[in-house]
């Protein structure tokens, strides 16, 4: 493979190998500095012809699944706290056509593909220390490229396997507690808590099959605004909360477990511990104005955060924190300057040492400890740290939970996977209700609705769905996930297990069954499905409160029967 080197310190020696294993590319990078040196971003490039490629892939894409062209390429930035090392081309038909991707997911990088105009190629570049890092004398990497002619998600899925497998990048335990379905105040509650009101709120949706409430931002200030100025102190505002204690305990009765939210980063410029963290903050975060994310290359910084979440858990009760923001530890302006009271210099290397201290604290105090993150931090280092990854933050969009959902669970090996809550408008119809819930079923889903405003039939549309996910979590959770056309934020999803295979359709409406049994979600907005290879086979409807429709059996091998939306039809 031809690859060119551009940038570089200057005092740096630069060794390319090659070798293949299995079909894919290794390329090992081996960087020597004649002395500590800070390295100065390095860039690794290569072309290859543009020949069935279709669309772009990489977990930080969103919706947007084009490609680029050289002068503006698709672009995905990686470091420790956010997104990982990984870019991919797809081709129309669904297979892998290059599947870039780093050994090192801590350091930051950038991975970048784009079309050169004038020879129909693709320009790839992978690019080293694009983030301050500490004074290295060594540094070594691997590129795997992947240009096997695959199902898309088999190369993700491998990919996954090298970091965790090969790279020394062990998740944390999953607890059971973490695959089972919780309820999130943010939504419902927002930062408006009451502790007679959030216990209210537990008793009924424990009965809905709710195992954990998740009480989030608010917990800590009487302010209501919604910015982060009061955050930093971490200690319970009675009006709202009463005991903290005498409320976990009143939920434990309930029979729910509790996590509690914290910004991790964040200290607000109206905390009580501001003067003392006042100078060390990074500069250029949080607000710029109000408040700022601390620097975790101070000691004192990371010995005051272990110290506020082992207090809590020991404190209050609590089975679980969602960690959030560790995406906002960001390097510019002034803290980019040396400080000697820092032991740390790379800012990478302060978030792993936090967070490293973080879970080992957390589950010295209690094994099968909850820590949530969320997109964009859930890349292999941080699935070290935790064990709940949940879509980013996208209320009322159906659209973004699925497609969030389905990216994360490529990468994600068996770290549980959350929906972001679930929210929807009360007074629109039971079916259009649903297709927030029908969006999320091969995730662990949250909701965040206040159970005593839903009318009756979406309360009984979200209890049958809750049933259901029950009934096919092994499915669900457990199974190979495969998704059709990526590029439209995946057409037709399925997840299969042990001659089981449960299918949610939301722009394609023939389901291609190959299993013994199977299940088909309807959520294209259209009043059918078409059943392949069903001939023979008996059926059953029912709507999307669980109500039967129609039952039969299947008399050819293309079978149209009336699903509506969000209803479902049971096969075998």
């Amino acid at each position: 493979m031809n690859i060119k080197i551009t940038g570089g310190s200057q005092n740096c020696l630069i060794d390319l190998s090659e070798r293949e294993e299995k079909g894919v590319t290794y390329v090992d990078l081996l960087a020597r500095f004649d002395r500590p040196t800070v390295p100065e971003r390095l860039r690794l490039s290569f072309s290859l012809p543009i020949c069935d490629i279709y669309s772009m892939w990489s977990p930080s894409a969103g919706t947007n699944r084009v490609l680029g062209p050289d002068w503006g390429p698709r672009r995905i930035q990686s470091r420790l706290a956010s997104w990982m090392p990984l870019q991919q081309l797809i081709s129309l038909g669904g297979k892998n056509r290059l599947c870039i991707a780093v050994s090192d997911a801590k350091t930051p990088i950038d991975i970048t593909t784009g079309v050169c105009e004038e020879t129909a190629e693709m320009d790839c570049g992978v690019e080293f220390f694009t983030m301050l890092t500490a004074p290295l004398t060594e540094y070594r990497a691997s590129i795997r490229i992947d240009t096997r002619d695959v199902d898309y998600y088999d190369s993700i899925y491998a990919v996954s396997k090298w970091w965790e497998e090969e790279l020394g990048y062990t998740p944390a335990p999953v607890p059971q507690a973490a695959k089972l379905p919780m309820d999130s105040l943010w939504y419902s509650f927002h930062q408006r808590l009451d502790s007679e009101k959030i216990l209210a709120q537990c008793r009924r949706s424990r009965k809905l099959g709710l195992e954990t409430v998740i009480i989030d931002d608010g917990w800590q200030t009487d302010d209501n605004n919604r910015g982060y100025a009061y955050c930093g102190d971490w200690q319970v505002a009675p009006g709202k909360m009463g005991d903290m204690r005498a409320l976990v305990d009143g939920i434990h009765a309930i029979g729910m477990k509790v996590m509690l939210w914290y910004s991790v980063p964040f200290m607000g410029i109206h905390s009580r511990r501001y003067k003392e963290f006042s100078s060390m903050l990074l500069d250029g975060t949080g607000n710029r104005k109000d408040f700022f994310a601390l620097d975790p290359r101070y000691p004192q910084v990371r010995e005051y955060l272990v110290g506020v979440y082992a207090n809590a858990i020991e404190s209050y009760g609590l089975d679980g924190l969602k960690l959030d923001f560790i995406d906002s530890f960001w390097l510019e302006g002034k803290s980019l300057e040396p400080d000697e009271r820092r032991d740390i210099t790379s800012l990478e290397d302060a978030v792993d040492e936090l967070m490293s201290a973080v879970t080992a604290t957390l589950t010295s105090i209690k094994p099968d400890v909850l820590i949530e993150f969320r997109q964009s931090y859930v890349g292999p280092s941080i699935r070290k740290y935790g064990n709940m990854l949940r879509v980013g933050d996208c209320p009322d969009d159906a659209i973004q939970n699925r497609r969030g959902i389905v990216d994360l669970r490529f990468t994600s090996g068996g770290t549980a996977v959350h929906s972001d809550m679930l929210m929807w408008n009360v007074n629109e119809p039971v079916e259009t209700a649903a297709v927030q819930v029908a969006s999320t079923l091969y995730s662990v889903p949250q909701i965040s609705m206040l159970i005593e405003r839903l009318p009756d039939d979406h309360k009984k549309m979200l209890s049958f769905y809750l049933d259901f996910w029950r009934g096919y979590r092994d499915v669900l959770l457990e199974g190979k996930l495969t998704a059709d056309h990526p590029e439209i934020c995946y057409s037709l999803v399925c997840s299969q297990k042990d001659g089981c295979a449960v299918f949610t359709a939301y722009s394609e409406n023939l389901i291609p069954v190959t299993t013994e049994k199977a299940v088909a979600v309807n959520v294209t907005g259209r009043d059918f499905l078409i059943l392949e290879n069903c001939c023979g086979k008996p059926y059953r409807t029912v709507n999307c409160m669980g109500e039967e429709l129609e039952k039969g059996t299947a008399n050819a091998d293309l079978c149209r029967l009336s699903v509506p939306l969000c209803g479902m039809v049971f096969i075998g």
